[in-house]
């Protein structure tokens, strides 16, 4: 959808953003908590999605891994959310709720639609639908950064049924053992960072 913003449009919009002290990982409400180990095979910390996970490929969610899950986890919760959003909010792309603790891994395309996928609680995203929300920066808003972030959860109350994000760091508060955050890139309509491998750029 947001492909077709025009370039103009785009960059006029670049310095409104949400902000990342909005994320869910960011919220004092959660209280203190241990690290979680968060990597995906598909994409680096802090560099650029493959296209097939976006809007401008097939749109499908990445293979995500985790380790150093503390004992006493009842179960894990996932929220994907981009701060650089040009909106009040983050803007939320995958929402899921009640992920077994000790599995270790969230394959390829698994984030789809209860009952269509291998996951059985997906939650709203910002589109209130179930499952992935690729992602569709505007063109020339610049770099946006894709944050996942992944709670270790104690014992306490459900979220309820396809919970939203609100829902979900509700049910979170006061019960996040440990919680890690893995960063994604995409942007449309930038000029690509020229990368000088083994030799010296020019004078």
């Amino acid at each position: 959808m947001l492909e077709h913003v025009p370039h103009w449009l785009g960059s006029a919009l670049k310095g409104l953003r949400a902000g990342s002290d909005k994320l869910a990982i960011a919220q004092p409400g959660l209280g203190s908590f241990e690290s979680l180990h968060l990597v995906s095979p598909a994409f680096a910390n802090g560099a650029r999605l493959p296209e097939r996970f976006t809007a401008d490929g097939e749109g499908v969610s990445p293979p995500l891994f985790w380790t150093s899950v503390p004992e006493g986890t009842e179960r894990l919760a996932l929220i994907v959310e981009d701060p650089d959003a040009p909106a009040p909010q983050p803007l939320v792309h995958a929402v899921v709720w009640d992920l077994p603790p000790h599995e270790g891994e969230l394959k390829e395309g698994a984030i789809r639609a209860d009952g269509a996928g291998s996951i059985s609680d997906v939650g709203r995203n910002s589109y209130f639908s179930e499952g992935w929300l690729p992602p569709d920066p505007p063109t020339g808003h610049g770099l946006h950064n894709y944050a996942f972030q992944l709670f270790a959860l104690g014992p306490g109350p459900d979220a309820g049924e396809t919970p939203g994000r609100g829902a979900i760091v509700r049910a979170m508060s006061g019960r996040v053992l440990a919680a890690g955050l893995l960063t994604g890139t995409y942007s449309r309509g930038e000029e690509a960072p020229i990368r000088l491998i083994g030799s010296v750029a020019p004078a």
